[in-house]
């Protein structure tokens, strides 16, 4: 399941997790975002319990999305013990981003 993330609830869903999270940088105008979501939706589902999937829309989220230097979206930001451990950009295929989330879930 998917999580909506904001400016107020970042630091406790994800800074503060025990599990990996998969934090994604969108917003509605962006068409490689919404080609992107079903992908995202299938992780949520596929590493449910391994790993939290985030979404954060940029455009509501001014102030985090500034804070992690988000420049072009969509962004990915894997984040384990509250740090940034990895980052994809764009609209990537799904086997591409299990790549990197697998190097966080085992």
């Amino acid at each position: 399941m998917e999580i909506k993330l904001d400016d107020k609830n970042f630091k406790q869903e994800v800074l503060e997790s025990d599990i990996p999270v998969l934090v994604d940088f969108w917003a509605d105008w962006c068409f490689p975002c919404r080609m992107v979501a079903p992908t995202i939706e299938e992780i949520a589902k596929d590493y449910e319990g391994k790993i939290k999937v985030g979404k954060l829309n940029v455009d509501e989220a001014p102030r985090t999305s500034s804070e992690y230097g988000i420049m072009s979206i969509p962004t990915f930001l894997i984040f384990k013990n509250g740090e940034v451990v990895d980052s994809l950009i764009g609209a990537l295929p799904k086997p591409m981003i299990e790549k990197t989330i697998k190097k966080y879930t085992s």
